[in-house]
């Protein structure tokens, strides 16, 4: 069975923990009715799963990135799957500053990867 390069596992293990993060953090905002304490158990739970990922996607990356590339990776993957997020499950809509500012913020993290 081939394996995935560990560039790739890393981004793949940090893209499915950002989407349950998203969900701990903000699933819970289309929820009126319920108390809030049950909410926060709730979103422990699932946050349970995303550092289920998140860690070995960082002991993977580890090296192939440094810590500030990972840290940037994840970022950029966070806004990616939020914007999804925010339009397809809280059916909000995405206005052109966001997409500017969104662009901004990927443009500055590029400058973490640049080896001059």
């Amino acid at each position: 069975m081939p394996t995935l390069p560990p560039g790739l596992m890393t981004v793949l293990l940090l893209i499915g923990s950002n989407i349950f993060m998203t969900f701990a953090w903000y699933g819970h905002l289309k929820i009126k009715h319920e108390k809030l304490w049950i909410l926060i158990l709730a979103s422990w739970g699932i946050a349970f799963f995303e550092y289920c990922l998140m860690v070995p996607a960082n002991r993977i990356g580890y090296g192939v990135f440094s810590a500030a590339q990972l840290k940037t990776i994840q970022e950029v993957i966070t806004l990616s799957v939020f914007v999804l997020f925010s339009v397809f499950y809280l059916g909000e809509a995405i206005r052109w500053t966001h997409i500017v500012g969104f662009a901004l913020i990927a443009l500055g993290a590029g400058f973490i990867f640049y080896k001059g």
